[in-house]
This record gives C-alpha cells, structure tokens and sequence, in this order.
C-alpha cells in the first residue's frame, strides 16, 4: 500500500513538472503568421476587425493557450472565432469579456501540431487583439501557400447569418451576428479548395454606389482602409499582393442606372488596378440576388467587362452563380450554399488561373 502511495506521489510530481513546461511566447513572436488586415503600430497587440483575419501557428506539446482581448464595441456583443488543429474538424467558440484566456486544445498526442485561429465575426463587432500564446515550444513556421486571394463584399462574403449550428435566426435574446462564421465562407473556402491564404475586405450592408439599412459608407472610398466600416487606418497594399481579386457587390446597391452604376464599377476596378498591378481581378453576381437583381447585375458586369477590356485591361474575367442562395438568417446563404457557391467559383477560378 505505501509503494504505491509513493509512485503515486512520483506520478503527480511528474505530472506537476510536465504541466509547468508551458512557456509563454509574446504576439510578436518571429514563428507567428498572421493573415488579413491588421494594426500592428503595437506588435505586441496586434489588432485585426476583419472578417476571417487569421493567425496561424506551429508548435509543439499536449495543449495549447492564446491570450486575446476583445473591443467589445457594443457592450456585451462579443466576437466568435473558428479554431482548428492539425486535421481535426474545426470548431467554434464565442469570447466571454474584454481580456481572454483560452485554452484552445489539451490532451494532444506527443508531437508537432498546428493551430490556426480565424476571426468569424465581421469588422462591424470590434477588433480581436492577440497578446500571446501559450504552448510547450513554438516552432519555426511552414512556408506559406504560395497562392493568394482577396475577396471583397458585403455581408454575404462576410459570411453574415450562416451558421445556425448553436444558435438559430429567431432564437430569442440572440444577436445579429450571433450567426457569423466567416471561415466557412465561400471566400476562405475557395481558397482553401485551392490552396491559397485569403483576406476578406467585407462590411455587411456595404454597396459600391449605395449601401442599405443607413450606412453612410460605399465600399471605394473605404477600401484602403484596415478596418473599412470604420474607415480608419491606412492599409499597407505591399504586405499582401493576391493573385486573384474577386469583387462581389451590388446586392446593397439594387438595381440602379446603368450608367451611373458602371462608371462607378469601372472607377473601382481601376482603383484595384493601381493596388494590385499583377492580379486577375474577377467579378461576380450575388449567390443572393433575385432574378431581376441577376439580370441586372449580369447586364452591368458584362458592359464594364467590354468597356475595360476596349480600354486595354484583359486581366480582368467575371463569373456568374447558378445557384440563389437564401437558406440563412435574413435570407443570406446559409453554411451548405457557402460551400456550394465555393465549389461553384473554385471550378471556375482553377481553370481560369491554370491552378
């Protein structure tokens, strides 16, 4: 009996050692990637409101803690996050005050791992902050996928009224972004079919000549911004060069004139043009669009298609969705038709890119 009240006490000893081996590395660790518009004028509070901004992470040892804050812009609306380890399915998890320590996985078998933690909350919600992580040792990381995506939008790209998973549309007491998952986006789903890091450049309601529901801002004049709803803080282009740009607006807008609504579409691809000398800038119809919507969106795109391309600009294409995707809350595309609108433009861009 007291030989193995000793290897008892041994084996919590052990335990208590290998518990403490944790070490925590600070957010701007040199092994840390961070993808998606961010403030970095703290380095070590990186600050990050978009859509599917994302960071992610090598390291080894059983679990795994990040130490985040979060703005908390309207009071007791908090952001959610989607978190994924190695191949397990990801999963998702709602902040619960202001300064916040997670942990993220525990119980993991010996070994490398990765982690990668995605901002499902729009820009609209506030920032998410990073301020360290800890872990039993970080490791240096991967190359990142050498291929690179840009989606700008509304809510539809943000990902907005989605995922009814935990929490339904009318569930009472619930919020409106209480249903944003931005990871399972048909943005970051694409580039995930095609092996590609993504940023979203999206604010729900936004338009690029009319915006809905009394936003005062339209998508070109914002655009340069980090935070674009707030229409704060200069980005930096030279940080993130896509390959590919999709632009996936006008569901705000509705049907405008023509006219009007073209110039204002050829200004906007000719602002892109200057950010991004190289990249193949592609533009949709909204999945959400009534038929009367499509058409007039198919008519618009086509015409400022042929007036660019008269103009000397062929590297430009655009792509129009089959499917009408209505099936979330407030009649945005629910999880399934994301990945169907994914799937839909990933067969489109891979053979338009050769990929």
């Amino acid at each position: 009996m007291k030989y193995r009240i000793v290897l008892l006490f041994v084996a919590l000893i052990h335990l208590q050692v290998w518990a403490a081996k944790t070490t925590f590395y600070p957010a701007n660790h040199q092994s840390i990637q961070y993808i998606g518009r961010g403030d970095f004028s703290n380095p070590l509070q990186p600050k990050f409101w978009a859509s599917g901004a994302y960071v992610v992470i090598r390291f080894s040892g059983s679990s795994f803690t990040a130490h985040l804050n979060d703005e908390m812009l309207w009071g007791n609306i908090l952001n959610y996050l989607e978190v994924k380890i190695d191949n397990q399915p990801a999963y998702r998890l709602r902040l619960t005050a202001k300064e916040n320590k997670l942990e993220l996985v525990k119980n993991l078998p010996k070994g490398n791992h990765t982690i990668l933690i995605c901002k499902n909350s729009e820009s609209e919600n506030g920032y998410i902050s990073f301020t360290g992580f800890d872990c039993e040792k970080l490791l240096p990381p991967t190359a990142p996928q050498k291929r690179k995506m840009e989606f700008i939008g509304d809510s539809i790209t943000c990902g907005a009224g989605s995922d009814e998973s935990e929490i339904k549309c009318e569930t009472k007491g619930s919020s409106w972004h209480d249903q944003h998952n931005a990871y399972f986006a048909y943005g970051p789903s694409t580039a995930r079919n095609l092996n590609a890091q993504w940023h979203l450049t999206s604010v729900s309601g936004i338009g690029l000549m009319h915006s809905c529901c009394g936003k005062k801002i339209i998508m070109p004049p914002v655009y340069d911004k980090i935070n674009p709803a707030r229409d704060t803080l200069a980005w930096d282009f030279s940080k993130y060069q896509p390959d590919v740009v999709t632009i996936c607006l006008g569901q705000n807008d509705g049907i405008q004139d023509s006219v009007k609504f073209t110039t204002a579409y050829i200004n906007f691809m000719k602002q892109l043009r200057g950010y991004y000398p190289k990249a193949k800038l592609v533009m949709l119809t909204s999945p959400m669009a009534s038929p009367q919507l499509k058409t007039a969106l198919v008519k618009y795109i086509s015409a400022v298609k042929t007036m660019l391309n008269q103009g000397g600009e062929n590297n430009i294409s655009s792509y129009f969705f089959e499917i009408r995707a209505n099936g979330g809350c407030g009649k945005h595309p629910s999880l399934a038709e994301h990945q169907q609108i994914a799937n839909e433009l990933s067969a489109f861009l891979k053979k338009e890119m050769n990929w």
